[in-house]
């Protein structure tokens, strides 16, 4: 099968990097199509994966831009299709539920967020795509009725014990382990569907910084800028090593939807400090049911420092909060190996 695979987020490089090396080793052909977003092509780099960015100057995020950037990925997408005679599309963009139902072969979103939390995705990509693959915990909306579900995360793709193992020496590299240390990420929120939502200031990383300090060292990665005195926190790493540096963490504070679900599903407490909090199922789930992690909305940040405190002092965190990986594994799946037999098994309906 020619599989073609659109990514257009870091997160997407992750979620299906074991997919295709698997159907590669089965004989099969994926093939990866790219927009220029943050650090995807370096991973892809990195990794040896061969590619094509059919939008390398990127795109800024006002509805004219978005709009912009679908109708030239659906232009190069069809062209390229044709040419290669594609069997199947995959990924989590409306371009490729377009370019599907033009050419009429089947097409699969992934993706893990509800319909409510990412409406504009939900309305040009659903409509048109074969399937919806989702968290057996998503609210996909009126579009439940063709929707596929499992019992997972797509951070399960890349980090369960059948693919991930961290590895210290890498995180020694950039890791000073005299001391335990903490991970922040600050997330740039500048997406169409982050408007309105607030994360982590300024002020509010400062004031996390001076109640960590005296229990470890601090290392900081964002995606915009931050204040001078923060600079000196931030950590200097090759993209491709951050889960290493992230699992022998003592714990992961931020505002970004995906590492907060990457740290709870390794084990490493997580508090996620947004307004997204109590709208997005699989990170609910992770919160409510295995208690991996904290949502603080910020109307709420006095409780944001209280947590922060809370999991400082708590005794014998590290194996509590193993434990309940543990449990969570039990009730999970395998997302790699589900998510390619899906594609060598669709057909369409």
């Amino acid at each position: 099968m020619k599989v073609l695979f659109h990514l257009g987020h870091p997160a997407h490089f992750h979620l299906f990097k074991n997919v295709i090396k698997i159907l590669k080793e089965n004989g099969h052909h994926p093939l990866i199509l790219i927009k220029k977003k943050d650090v995807l092509e370096e991973l892809l780099k990195e990794s040896g994966f061969s590619y094509q960015n059919i939008l390398p100057s990127g795109r800024k995020d006002s509805l004219i831009s978005i709009g912009l950037g679908l109708i030239k990925q659906n232009i190069a997408i069809l062209k390229f299709c044709w040419k290669k005679n594609i069997d199947i599309l995959v990924g989590t963009s409306g371009s490729i539920s377009h370019v599907g139902r033009l050419i009429r072969k089947p097409s699969l979103i992934i993706n893990e967020d509800d319909a409510s939390a990412v409406p504009l995705l939900a309305k040009i990509s659903y409509p048109f795509a074969s399937a919806v693959v989702t968290p057996d915990v998503c609210d996909n909306g009126k579009w439940e009725y063709k929707s596929i579900k499992y019992k997972g995360y797509h951070e399960l793709a890349y980090l369960h014990p059948n693919y991930f193992i961290p590895q210290r020496r890498i995180v020694e590299k950039f890791i000073d382990f005299e001391k335990p240390f903490f991970l922040l990420r600050f997330a740039k929120l500048g997406a169409h569907h982050d408007k309105g939502v607030q994360g982590i200031s300024d002020d509010v990383a400062i004031k996390l910084v001076n109640i960590l300090k005296p229990y470890g060292n601090i290392y900081i990665t964002s995606e915009r800028k931050i204040k001078g005195n923060l600079e000196a926190y931030r950590l200097n790493i090759n993209p491709i090593d951050i889960h290493h540096v992230m699992a022998h963490a003592s714990m992961y504070i931020g505002d970004s939807q995906t590492m907060a679900a990457e740290a709870g599903v390794l084990g490493v407490p997580f508090i996620r400090f947004n307004d997204f909090v109590g709208r997005i199922g699989y990170l609910d789930d992770l919160e409510n049911k295995f208690e991996l992690g904290f949502g603080v909305k910020t109307q709420n940040v006095e409780n944001l420092y209280i947590k922060v405190k809370e999991l400082i002092l708590m005794e014998n965190r590290k194996e509590i909060f193993q434990k309940r990986r543990e449990l969570m594994l039990l009730n999970k799946i395998d997302v790699t190996k589900y998510l390619v037999d899906l594609i060598i098994n669709y057909k369409k309906k």
